[in-house]
């Protein structure tokens, strides 16, 4: 244990994704190195993030304008909508270059455990979005995990009455992976989700 001040900080950091005893440790005693004006540029990046960055009213990414660059793009394909967990998926995404509709961020998965139900996330403003019959087709892009496939086997569900075209992202093994590594959920998924191709 630190004094005052430098245990709070390694405390405050330590409530961050991701940063453990150590790390958060390592990062304030970074902190305390460093140039004073870094930190102060740095604490003024902070509170400059939490006062203009907010979610988009149409989509639910951050933006620190009304509408995000993506849903204020014309050039993006209304009729196709990519359904992602958070912000992070869309970067993902758009850093592939292959998708070219527009995203509706839910704000996180079902997950009883954590008390994150339906109604905690944004599925009354997806289904909003699929009222004027702009969109023709959605596709289901949760994370593959637990919370993420009840997620999509939720949306699925729900979106079966609606008469679109609705679609999950594949997901198997990764290009350049061997066999004997891919673990047997994996595996499994490669499997189901094998195509034709002669």
């Amino acid at each position: 244990m630190y004094d005052g001040v430098v245990q709070d900080l390694i405390d405050e950091l330590g409530q961050l994704p991701g940063i453990g005893p150590k790390s958060a440790q390592r990062i304030a005693f970074h902190l305390l190195d460093a140039d004073p004006e870094d930190v102060r540029r740095f604490a003024a990046t902070l509170v400059e993030v939490k006062a203009k960055v907010h979610f988009c009213s149409t989509c639910g990414n951050v933006t620190v304008d009304t509408e995000c660059r993506i849903c204020a793009d014309p050039r993006r394909d209304p009729s196709v909508l990519c359904v992602v967990e958070e912000s992070k998926d869309v970067i993902a995404i758009e850093r592939t270059r292959e998708f070219r509709g527009r995203y509706h961020v839910l704000g996180g998965a079902i997950s009883p455990i954590a008390g994150i139900g339906p109604d905690q996330l944004r599925i009354k403003e997806l289904l909003g979005r699929l009222q004027d019959a702009t969109v023709t087709e959605v596709i289901i892009a949760t994370d593959p995990n637990l919370e993420g496939e009840a997620t999509a086997t939720y949306l699925i569900r729900m979106l079966s009455t609606y008469g679109l075209r609705v679609s999950k992202l594949a997901s198997g093994l990764p290009v350049g992976g061997d066999l004997e590594y891919a673990d047997e959920l994996t595996l499994g998924r490669a499997f189901e989700g094998r195509t034709t191709i002669g």
